[in-house]
This record gives structure tokens, sequence and C-alpha cells, in this order.
């Protein structure tokens, strides 16, 4: 009778192994053609998305365990936000290998960085760009309206940030309003845009943004908040009924919470 509870004790310990190490279940990744190869863009989680292209892999805010990248490359770029454990997660880095990766950030997630990630970190301000392994970065402000210093997001704190990839613009909210800043972009290919109060924008505000600097494609990211999901398919037909040029995509960035 030895043998059977032997092998029932290993198909357990197999099972419980397999549970541990399977990757978290992801929306499918969309590829858009760019002059130096296919951009290919793979939501995560909120407001975490990784980009592979040229070669290269672009990690924007890890977030959500390590779990959640099981099966991709490891990142050359990290891209963080802001400070929140939503954009900054120490504990969902230290389960990446991120040894190889430039680190762009704010100064202040740069300030709050583990010190052994400090030689990777290049800090970018609010107006800065980087030419780095063949792609622009460029920082732009993400801040909550009306302004004030006890608002989540200050202006100048966080970053939202364009990437220009083989001629394509890639823009990352980050954690904002409707800003001006944000009205005012040009030639954007490709958009993430959050809203979820109370912290960033309601499903209107995203609505009308989007409609003033009118991206070719835009997804709606980062729409968790305090009363759950924001209504997307409302913010699709709110562009959409105004311009329906916009491609707009829906993606489940919450398929662990299905």
């Amino acid at each position: 009778m030895k043998f059977p509870l032997i092998l029932a004790a290993a198909l357990a310990f197999t099972a419980q192994a397999q549970a541990q190490t399977a990757p978290a279940p992801r929306a499918a990744a969309d590829q858009i053609v760019t002059k130096k190869g296919p951009l290919t863009m793979q939501p995560i989680t909120h407001g975490s998305v990784v980009f592979s292209w040229n070669g290269k892999t672009i990690y924007v805010d890890p977030y959500g365990g390590a779990a959640a990248y099981a099966g991709l490359a490891a990142p050359d770029v990290i891209l963080i936000t802001d400070i929140h454990g939503d954009h900054l997660d120490p504990k969902t880095l230290a389960g990446l290998s991120v040894g190889k990766a430039l680190m762009i950030v704010p100064q202040a997630v740069a300030d709050k960085l583990p010190a052994e990630y400090k030689a990777q970190v290049r800090v970018l301000g609010n107006g800065q760009k980087l030419d780095t392994l063949g792609m622009t970065v460029s920082a732009i402000p993400m801040y909550n309206l009306p302004e004030a210093p006890d608002a989540p997001h200050t202006k100048g704190r966080g970053n939202g940030y364009v990437l220009n990839l083989g001629g394509k613009n890639v823009y990352l909210s980050g954690d904002t309003e409707d800003i001006a800043e944000m009205r005012a972009l040009k030639n954007i290919d490709v958009a993430f845009v959050c809203m979820n109060l109370p912290y960033t924008m309601d499903v209107q505000q995203a609505a009308q943004g989007v409609l003033a600097f009118k991206p070719g494609m835009v997804y709606p990211y980062h729409y968790r908040g305090q009363n759950g999901l924001s209504d997307v398919e409302g913010f699709r037909k709110t562009v959409n009924q105004a311009n329906k040029k916009i491609d707009v995509r829906l993606r489940n960035w919450y398929p662990a919470a299905q």
C-alpha cells in the first residue's frame, strides 16, 4: 500500500508546485507595425504593460507579482511613473530578472527605490527626454485637478511618458486627469489612458481628454477604483460617438479577478 500513497503524495506535490509557478492569466497581446519591426503590446494588470520591439523589452510600472510576467523576456528598460505601490512595487521587482534593465523614473521614485537598483537608474523630470536603445523616452506631467498640495498626485512628482518606437508615438498617461499637457499632445499613435475615481479621471473626463488629442488607438487601463471597475464600454461609446476614427481597444486588465 506504500506505493499508491507515495504516488499520491508526489502528484499532490507536483500539482502544488505547478500552481505556484503557473503564469497569471493575461489578456491577448496586440501588435502594430513600426519602421523597425512590429511593436507588441502585452497588457499585464492595472497600469502595467510590457512592450516588445526591435529586440528590446520594456516593462511599464511592473506590479502584481512576478507570476504576472512569467514567460516574458527580461526587461531591457523599466519605466516607473509614480511612488504609489501600484506603480513602484519593490516586491514585484525583487521577483523579476531586472539586473540588466535601465530604470527610467522621476526623482521621487529614485528616492524610494531599494539601494540595489541605484546604479541602474536614470532620472527624468517633466519635459525631459532620453534617447536610448534606439528609442526616445519623453517625460510629461501627470497630476490631479484642481492642483493642491494634498492631492494624490501633485504636479512634477510623477511622469507620464511618450515613447517613440520606430516612428510610432506611444503615450502612457500614468495617474493623471485631463490636464492641459495631455490635451495638447500631437501625433499619438497609441495611448494608454487611466480612469479610476477618486485617484485619477472619471470616464467622461478621460473620453473628453482623448477626444482633444485624438490618438489613432487608445486603451483604457488603470480603471479599478474605490467602487470597482470603471465603465470602459461607456468610454468607448462616448469616444466613438464623437470620433469614429479613434480605435478604442478594450482589454481585460483584471483577469485574475474574474
